[in-house]
This record gives C-alpha cells, sequence and structure tokens, in this order.
C-alpha cells in the first residue's frame, strides 16, 4: 500500500505478537470456566493485527493507553505477562496489585499507563498525556486504542478538538468491530465509515483492513513519524471482528445478535492465518520454525499461569491499599 519494504526480521516479529496474544488469550478462554479469575474478561481474539502493527512501531518510552479490551495492547507494547496473568487471579503480584483484573492493566516500564473500564475514557488521559509530551518537548507519541462504541462519546470529540488545536503528539486509534456490546454498529451510527466524522474535527484520517498486519504496520510507519516530528494528532480507524462475546469466553450467536455465518466469514479473515500464509510463502516462515516458536509461547504462558496461582492473594488488612475512594 505504500511501496515500505518490511525487514524478514520485523515480519516475523508481528507474527510471533500475535501469536503471543491469540495464545495467551486462549489459555485464559480454557482456564476461566474453573472460576479462580475473579474478574470479567474481554478477550481480543481476532483483533490481535491491531495491536501488533501498531505497538512494533513504538518505543518503550512512548505512551498506550488501553481499554476493556486490552490484553492485546498490554503484551504487544511488551508488557510483563507474569504480572497480567497475576493480575487476573487478583494476586499482590499482579500488575494493578489484583486490585484491577482484566480491565485495569498497567505497566510504566515500557510506557503502558494503564486501561479503562469506561468506554472511551482512556481518550482524554492519553491526550492529556499528550499535552505533556509537547510541553516537555521529549519526543514521546501517545497513542489510545478504543472500539466504535466509545466514538459515541463525548469524550472522542472533546478530545480530538484539543489534540487539534494544540498539535498534539497523539494517535486515536479505533478498532471497529462492529458491535458495541450486542449492538451492531449500522444500528447506532448513521455512517458505516467512523474516520469521516473524525475528519470533520479537522483531524487526518484514514481507514485500513485491521486484520491485515502488513498493511498496519505499514499505515503505522508513516503516520507516527510525523506525529513525532510535530505534526499533530492522527486518527486511524481499523476494521476488524472479534471472535468472542463483548465478555466471557462464548461467541455471541447463542445470545443471537449475531449469525454463526457471519462469524464463520470473519474468522476466515483471521490475522494469525493471512499473515502465517504470506510467510510461508516467502519463505520468511516454516514447518520446524513454527512449531519452535509455539513451544517457546506456550512454556512462557505455562510459566505466567504457574506464576499466577502460586503468587499470594493481597492480605486482608492490605486490601484497600492502592484503592482510591
Amino acid at each position: 500500500m505504500s511501496g515500505l519494504i518490511i525487514p524478514s526480521e520485523i515480519l516475523l516479529k508481528l507474527y510471533i505478537i500475535m501469536k503471543r496474544i491469540r495464545a495467551v488469550e486462549l489459555r485464559i478462554e480454557s482456564e476461566y470456566h474453573k472460576d479462580e479469575m475473579k474478574t470479567p474478561i474481554h478477550l481480543c481474539n481476532g483483533q490481535e493485527a491491531i495491536a501488533a502493527g501498531m505497538c512494533l512501531n513504538l518505543e518503550d518510552r512512548d505512551y498506550v493507553f488501553s481499554n476493556h479490551r486490552g490484553h492485546g495492547h498490554y503484551i504487544a507494547k511488551n508488557g510483563n505477562l507474569n504480572k497480567m496473568v497475576a493480575e487476573l487471579y487478583n494476586r499482590e503480584a499482579g500488575c494493578s496489585r489484583g486490585r484491577g483484573g482484566s480491565m485495569h492493566l498497567i505497566d510504566t516500564k515500557v510506557g503502558i499507563m494503564g486501561s479503562s473500564a469506561i468506554v472511551g475514557g482512556g481518550i482524554p488521559l492519553a491526550t492529556g498525556a499528550a499535552l505533556a509530551t509537547k510541553i516537555k518537548r521529549d519526543k514521546k507519541v501517545s497513542v489510545v486504542f478504543f472500539g466504535d462504541g466509545a466514538v459515541e462519546e463525548g469524550a472522542f470529540y472533546e478530545s480530538i478538538n484539543f489534540a487539534v488545536l494544540k498539535k498534539l503528539p497523539i494517535i486515536y486509534v479505533c478498532e471497529n468491530n462492529l458491535y458495541a456490546v450486542c449492538s451492531k454498529l449500522k444500528n447506532r451510527q448513521v455512517t458505516k465509515d467512523i474516520y469521516k466524522r473524525a475528519q470533520g474535527l479537522g483531524i487526518p484520517s484514514k481507514k485500513i483492513d485491521g486484520n491485515d498486519a502488513i498493511m498496519v504496520y505499514t499505515a503505522v510507519n508513516k503516520i507516527i513519524k510525523k506525529v513525532r516530528e510535530g505534526r499533530g494528532p492522527y486518527f486511524l480507524e481499523c476494521s476488524t471482528y472479534r471472535f468472542k462475546d463483548h465478555h466471557d469466553i462464548k461467541t455471541g450467536v447463542e445470545l443471537g445478535y449475531r449469525t454463526q455465518e457471519e462469524l464463520d466469514e470473519w474468522v476466515k479473515r483471521c490475522p494469525i492465518k493471512r499473515l502465517e500464509e504470506y510467510l510461508l510463502y516467502q519463505g520468511i516462515l516454516h514447518m520446524d520454525l513454527m512449531y519452535s516458536l509455539e513451544q517457546q509461547i506456550n512454556i512462557e504462558i505455562e510459566n505466567a499461569f504457574e506464576y499466577a496461582k502460586t503468587s499470594a492473594l493481597p492480605k486482608k488488612e492490605d486490601v484497600y491499599m492502592y484503592v482510591y475512594k
């Protein structure tokens, strides 16, 4: 789409990040029914290319703000996996000391400034971080991920208006998976192209295939250079689809708000499968390497779950520490 030649090692990293995200989500899915994770979960199976393509272009010092469906963003930005899984089990060793659960992930060492359960809640926070960056002139970029439902919040419009006015170094990333909980996009918004609404606020905007990892990486690679140079904010709409229900481990077909045929059609467009087929065709990936990578990822995940399950719960007398009322 741009003529950018992506080195083989970058393409392989892109693949590994996506495989790692999917493997973690599948392991959470297999463990969740045991009811040991006392937290709601929102899985991102099917949306891995957006997190991977975006975060592979970022530096550790760059800021990422996430939302309720944030496991992929956390993993792609190199968040500590042991601490993330421990947080799902509400352990003191968790990234939020066991008090936040799945929707409140943070690892400031690699620029993950936190995720919010409030729809659109991360948007003004990321905008504020971008303002701080501009004042300090430290060349950081602020990135915020949110779903299509968040563009129905006032904070979305207010934040973008302010970012455009002040030419802030921020990228707004809308992961448009067509549903807000179980409400279809076409039943909530007049136009299907969200990026056009953003354009009306004066922000450069683009819509891309969020299930094409190479397209995401390439688009972000061009955008981030402009943003880091001080040329103002950018809005990126990524078309995608979550394979699971809004929360929990079902598919959404059970509730009747989407059909099995629709789900099957999107599964055929699986971002990992698409990149895998390309890498195999190009000779960058082969079966022995695939097996080796899967083994490494599975060992890492097994260790993370073992770490979480054997870590201590917060002490009863300390349960209100780090909790602000």
